[in-house]
C-alpha cells in the first residue's frame, strides 16, 4: 500500500540507517587532518534542520568524554564570546544554507578555527579555498536521513583532533546490529509493529512529545522534526523539570481542543529518579482532563543503542503516519517555496 505513496522512497531511507552508520563510522575513520589546531577551549556547531540535529546528537552521546563547552548554534549569528580558541564547525548538507554561511562568515572574522560538513555547495568551495578542513559526505539523500554521515564523522574529527576520546568503534556495532534486527519489525505495515500502531492512534491528532531533558530530549527534537517534515503534521516537544514549571499549567482552559492532542513521553532507564516521580504526577494530572498518554522506551543494554533505536523507532513512526495520511513523506514544498522567495531578496 505505501508503495504507490512513497514515490521518492524515504522508506528506503530510514531502512539504512544501520548501513548509513557503518559508512560513516569508515568515512569518519579516513579523515585526513590538515590543519594545526590547538588551544581549542569550545566547540560549537554551527547548523539548520537536519544539519543541524547531528550536532546535538554528538553533545549526548559523547557527553561524558569531552570537558569543554560544546554549543549547538542555529542562526546566522554566533555568540560574542566566539574566538581564537574556538572550534567551530559548519554543517550544511547542501553546503547552501545561508544560515550555516553566514555563521562561517562570522567564525571567520572572530578568528575561530573552523571546519565543514557537507556534501559540497558554497561551503566547500569557501573552506578549500582558505584551505580548511572540510569532510565530503555522501550526496542524494533528504538532510534529514543523513544523521548518521551528520554525526559520526564529527565525533571521529574531534578524536583526531583530540577533544575527545570516544569509545564509538566499540559501541556503535553493538547498535547497527540492534536496529538491524528493530528495523524489520518497524518497517512492516503491520498491526504487530509498534510504530505503525502508534501512527494509527497518533496520525490525525497533534503530538506533544515529553522527556527527560538530559536522556531523551535531542531525541524528543528529533521526533518532533521528523513528524512534521515527513508527516506534514503539527507537532511539539518540551522536557522535564522544566515543562513542570509553566506548560503543566497550559493543560486547563481550551479542553475543547483536547481531543485533538496526545501525548508521548520518551521514557529511558537512565532517567533521574526524581525526573521519574515528576513524570507519574503529571502523567496523573493529564488523565484528569483526558489526554491520551503514550510511553515509548527502549531496552537496550547501552545507552548508545537506546538512543539511537529511539531515534529509529520515531523516524519509522513519522513515515507511518505519513501513510497514514496517504502524503508522500520526502517532499518540504513549504520549505522550498520558502528558500525560493529568500533568494529573490538576498
Amino acid at each position: 500500500m505505501y508503495k504507490n505513496i512513497d514515490r521518492e522512497n524515504m522508506y528506503k531511507a530510514i531502512w539504512e540507517f544501520p548501513e548509513n552508520l557503518k559508512d560513516s563510522l569508515e568515512l569518519g575513520n579516513q579523515i585526513s587532518i590538515n590543519q594545526n589546531y590547538k588551544d581549542i577551549k569550545s566547540v560549537l556547531i554551527a547548523g539548520m534542520g537536519g544539519s543541524a540535529i547531528g550536532g546535538n546528537v554528538v553533545s549526548i552521546l559523547e557527553e561524558k568524554n569531552i570537558n569543554i563547552p560544546l554549543f549547538v548554534c542555529r542562526g546566522y549569528d554566533l555568540p560574542n564570546w566566539v574566538n581564537e580558541n574556538t572550534l567551530v564547525i559548519c554543517s550544511s548538507y547542501s553546503g547552501n544554507t545561508e544560515e550555516t554561511l553566514a555563521a562561517l562568515d562570522n567564525a571567520l572574522n572572530n578568528n575561530a578555527q573552523v571546519c565543514g560538513f557537507t556534501t559540497g555547495g558554497e561551503l566547500a568551495i569557501k573552506l578549500n579555498s582558505l584551505n580548511k578542513d572540510v569532510v565530503i559526505i555522501p550526496s542524494g539523500l533528504q538532510p534529514r536521513a543523513a544523521l548518521a554521515f551528520s554525526f559520526v564523522p564529527m565525533i571521529k574529527i574531534l578524536e583526531k583532533i583530540g577533544i575527545i576520546n570516544t569509545e564509538i568503534d566499540s559501541w556503535l556495532p553493538i547498535t547497527i546490529n540492534s536496529l538491524i534486527k528493530n528495523r524489520k519489525l518497524y518497517s512492516t505495515d503491520s498491526i504487530e509493529n509498534p510504530t505503525f500502531r502508534l501512527a494509527e492512534k497518533i496520525y490525525d491528532k497533534i503530538p506533544i512529545i515529553y522527556s527527560n531533558t538530559t536522556t531523551l530530549g535531542i531525541a524528543a527534537m528529533r521526533l518532533k522534526g521528523q513528524i512534521c517534515e515527513n508527516g506534514k503534521m503539527l507537532c511539539y516537544y518540551n522536557d522535564l523539570p522544566e515543562l513542570n514549571h509553566n506548560e503543566v499549567v497550559g493543560w486547563e482552559n481550551n479542553e475543547k481542543i483536547f481531543k485533538y492532542l496526545a501525548v508521548l513521553w520518551l521514557n529511558d532507564i537512565n532517567d533521574n529518579s526524581r525526573i521519574k516521580h515528576r513524570q507519574d504526577i503529571t502523567k496523573r494530572l493529564l488523565n484528569k482532563v483526558g489526554i491520551e498518554q503514550f510511553e515509548i522506551e527502549m531496552k537496550e543494554n547501552l545507552f548508545q543503542d537506546r538512543f539511537l533505536n529511539m531515534i529509529h523507532y520515531g523516524d519509522w513512526l513519522s513515515f507511518w503516519c505519513a501513510i497514514k495520511h496517504s502524503t508522500d513523506p520526502s517532499p518540504v514544498e513549504n520549505i522550498s517555496i520558502l528558500k525560493k522567495e529568500l533568494m529573490k531578496r538576498r
